[in-house]
């Protein structure tokens, strides 16, 4: 499905971002795996994807800084030849009621989450448009839509994203390049695995399908947009949320 194609994915050693890596990779892509911190789960992805028979390489990447992601950029498009897809998963979460936030956790989180897809996209834009049938894929979240206390950082960081997408999606549609998001819900990740019980319990409790989804739900809709399938599909927010936010 997308064999010969390279995609470069952040925040891809961990949760959703390394399911959207070895999905992409089970597909056939050649993957260039960013990640921060430490390089131990990076390796492991890409020894996984290798076993799939494609090119994966490391990148030790801050998204929020705008010329270390410039140069990360640069290396991996000379690296791969091309970027076909560019999957913009990386995020952090710093939350806490309003009035107790303090302006290092909102910044912090408008840096990575919002400004992070600024510089990835800015940086491989060109290498998209030379692709001609240029893939982005932002992961953006329901908090986004529909706010969530405690999160006013990261709701509006993510409500930035969807913004971001749909006029990335307009000005890149006349060379053939797609921008989506994605808003995943309560999936099963590290981050929610360490949340107390009863918070799993009453979030199973408002989801429709009554439980959390899974990373490789999320990668599977990011192979979708990613492949030929969706290639009449832009500025679109496709939520994986087990109906929560209808």
């Amino acid at each position: 499905m997308l064999k010969g194609k390279t995609a470069a994915i952040t925040g891809a050693s961990t949760g959703i971002g390394k399911a959207i890596a070895l999905n992409m990779a089970e597909n056939g892509a050649n993957i260039a795996i960013i990640y921060i911190g430490d390089k131990d789960p990076a390796i492991n992805v890409k020894k996984q994807a290798e076993g799939f028979g494609v090119k994966a390489e490391i990148y030790e990447c801050d998204v929020s800084d705008y010329e270390i992601s410039k140069t990360t950029c640069e290396k991996i498009t000379a690296d791969f030849g091309s970027v076909n897809i560019l999957v913009n998963n990386a995020g952090i979460v710093r939350d806490n009621l309003l009035l107790r936030m303090s302006e290092s956790d909102f910044d912090s989180v408008i840096s990575v989450n919002l400004k992070g897809v600024f510089n990835m996209t800015k940086h491989f834009s060109r290498s998209l448009i030379r692709a001609e049938s240029g893939r982005i894929i932002n992961i953006a979240s329901v908090s986004g839509i529909m706010g969530n206390p405690g999160q006013a950082n990261y709701s509006a960081a993510k409500a930035g994203v969807i913004g971001f997408t749909k006029t990335t999606a307009k000005e890149l549609a006349g060379k053939n390049v797609t921008s989506n998001a994605i808003a995943p819900g309560f999936i099963e990740t590290d981050m929610t695995a360490n949340l107390p019980q009863t918070v799993k319990d009453n979030a199973n409790n408002i989801i429709p399908l009554k439980r959390m989804g899974t990373t490789e739900e999320i990668a599977n809709v990011a192979v979708f947009l990613a492949s030929d399938m969706s290639s009449y599909i832009t500025g679109e927010v496709i939520k994986v949320d087990g109906g929560m936010c209808m």
